[in-house]
């Protein structure tokens, strides 16, 4: 039986647009009827198209992607998949954009290990870049609360009203959980609030004794 050459396409997500995957593919020789695609994240390998192309390879068969993110957001992940189809699978690779990515050139040594080199180099970048990412996102952070930036959600502006529900409050004529509720917020928010003023004006939390934190 001759050997079939794959074509495998993904886009994120449903409302994306397939065609400049899908013309790669036609001008690399890619028979419409063996062309399978997915429309949704590649985040993991959990996907019907991609489980089709697993089962329908077969040794010196071809799969054919545009580019090697395809395939998927976790290069170890990749480097795995890669590695099932070309040994275990037996079958080729061709990855569009990046010709040195190519099985079927020199298999029996240059071209796989060339391939395989490439792929490792990738994935090692990959991976270096998101922890660089992750590095500078977190000196930003610290550089910025260095700054006084506050980060996380906007504090509750307090109601004109506040003043004078505080004074009721301090006074003892209502609660804590009644003075939160004529000004219509949770009652750990009006006592914040109260502590904070406190801290800023030294004055105490509860003056008078009929006041209560309940």
């Amino acid at each position: 039986m001759d050997n079939i050459t794959y074509g495998y396409i993904r886009v994120s997500s449903r409302d994306q647009n397939e065609d400049r995957q899908r013309i790669a593919m036609r001008d690399a020789g890619v028979s419409e009827c063996h062309i399978l695609m997915d429309k949704q994240s590649g985040k993991d390998f959990d996907r019907p198209g991609w489980r089709r192309v697993l089962r329908k390879l077969k040794p010196g068969d071809t799969l054919i992607v545009k580019s090697i993110d395809r395939l998927g957001r976790n290069y170890d992940e990749i480097l795995d998949q890669w590695r099932f189809i070309t040994k275990e699978k037996q079958a080729n690779i061709v990855v569009l954009d990046m010709p040195l990515l190519d099985t079927r050139q020199g298999r029996d040594l240059t071209g796989t290990l060339i391939a395989d080199i490439v792929l490792q180099l990738l994935s090692y970048v990959a991976q270096t870049e998101r922890e660089f990412i992750k590095q500078r996102q977190a000196e930003g952070i610290a550089a910025a609360k260095e700054r006084g930036v506050r980060f996380g959600r906007k504090p509750l502006d307090r109601p004109p009203e506040y003043e004078t529900v505080k004074d009721m409050w301090q006074r003892g004529t209502v609660s804590a959980r009644e003075a939160a509720a004529r000004l219509s917020v949770a009652h750990k928010t009006f006592l914040k609030w109260v502590r904070i003023d406190r801290m800023e004006k030294s004055i105490p939390l509860a003056p008078c004794p009929g006041n209560l934190d309940t």
